[in-house]
């Protein structure tokens, strides 16, 4: 019978290196055509609030490797406030999050799960994060310089701490408030961290400068960077949504462009990388795609005379996928009476009348 994975669960069951992994795994079989990712969806329509927006995005694939498909059906709504030019807001009318992850299994078809999205959605993103500082920052790096305080930044931060001795960790926010109550949030991690009033000292002297925000303008100057530095970001930017976290001057910076997916480049529209190759500011093929650095297919590190960009520039189901089937298996073995009677779901075959066979 299928079961209910809450964002409890999640957060109990699946540790940072268990998602790390699973995420080594998901990307590996992606570059290797084993694992199916097509692009995601998204769209956006009116709704009865003129002060709100639905947008809904969509994403489906399936792992070979850990026999599961999933498709995640995020539900939300964009604050349509003019007046906040910095930020994008996520607003829904009830204050939950009704977005759902549906987990397939490979060999019968069936659904095996729903699972809550808020927690798995950002720690999918960080563990992702994780995945690609593990193979191409360097070894030594000690120093995080981070920008945001939100959903975001926090398993981002910790899943880089996680695979890389950092030692110091220099946030900035706008709000105070988010800066000081980031770092009570971060007491526990075993690692200094340090909230900045001015967000140029984020990146002095930082090994790896991340920024995890959702911001619509730039918070990051390539002017700021320094030679030797790996900068990571995930703001997503297609044809509904065209922010962007770093400026232009950061993409001319970087001699390697690290992205998740290609085809996601091309099939979104996703200006913020597209804009500066057709200019000529990146060359094409200077951007490589985490599966194939993670497969041994390309060689992508971290040097001391460059700058090395890892954009995380989409979500992909197969993150989901990987990470619900290690989630199922546990709960399964661990017991749950969160289920749901299998003949919910199981239509019948249909078939013609014997008339029109």
């Amino acid at each position: 019978m299928p079961i209910v994975i809450t964002d409890e669960d999640a957060i109990r069951l699946l540790s940072i290196p268990e998602a790390i992994e699973a995420m080594r795994v998901a990307f590996r079989d992606l570059s290797n055509g084993k694992a199916v990712n097509p692009p995601r969806l998204r769209y956006s329509s009116e709704t009865p609030d003129p002060k709100r927006r639905y947008l809904a995005n969509i994403h489906a694939g399936a792992v070979p490797s850990y026999q599961a498909a999933c498709v995640r059906a995020g539900s939300h709504f964009v604050l349509m406030d003019e007046r906040d030019e910095q930020r994008r807001t996520l607003d829904n009318p009830d204050p939950v999050n009704w977005s759902v992850i549906i987990l397939y299994d490979l060999a019968s078809g069936e659904p095996l799960a729903f699972m809550h999205e808020t927690h798995l959605s950002g720690f999918r993103v960080g563990a992702t994060t994780g995945l690609a500082v593990a193979e191409t920052a360097r070894a030594d790096a000690q120093v995080l310089g981070l920008f945001g305080t939100g959903n975001q930044a926090f398993p981002n931060c910790r899943a880089i701490c996680a695979v890389r001795p950092i030692k110091r960790v220099q946030v900035y926010s706008p709000s105070r408030h988010h800066r000081e109550a980031f770092v009570a949030r971060m007491a526990n991690e075993k690692v200094e961290v340090v909230a900045l009033d001015n967000p140029r000292e984020v990146v002095r002297g930082a090994d790896v400068v991340c920024c995890a925000t959702n911001a619509k303008l730039p918070v990051l100057k390539g002017e700021w960077l320094e030679q030797g530095q790996m900068v990571v970001t995930i703001c997503n930017s297609d044809v509904l949504d065209t922010r962007s976290e770093v400026d232009e001057a950061t993409f001319a910076r970087a001699s390697d462009i690290i992205v998740n997916d290609w085809d996601s480049v091309t099939a979104n529209r996703q200006v913020e990388l597209l804009d500066p190759i057709e200019k000529g500011v990146v060359r094409r093929d200077k951007v490589y795609e985490l599966g194939d650095v993670v497969a041994g297919k390309v060689k992508v590190r971290q040097c001391p005379d460059s700058i090395l960009y890892y954009k995380n520039n989409t979500g992909l189901a197969v993150q989901f996928a990987a990470c619900g089937a290690i989630l199922y298996s546990k709960l399964i073995k661990e017991g749950t009476n969160r289920t749901i009677p299998r003949e919910w779901f199981a239509s019948q075959k249909y078939s013609l009348p014997p008339a029109y066979g």
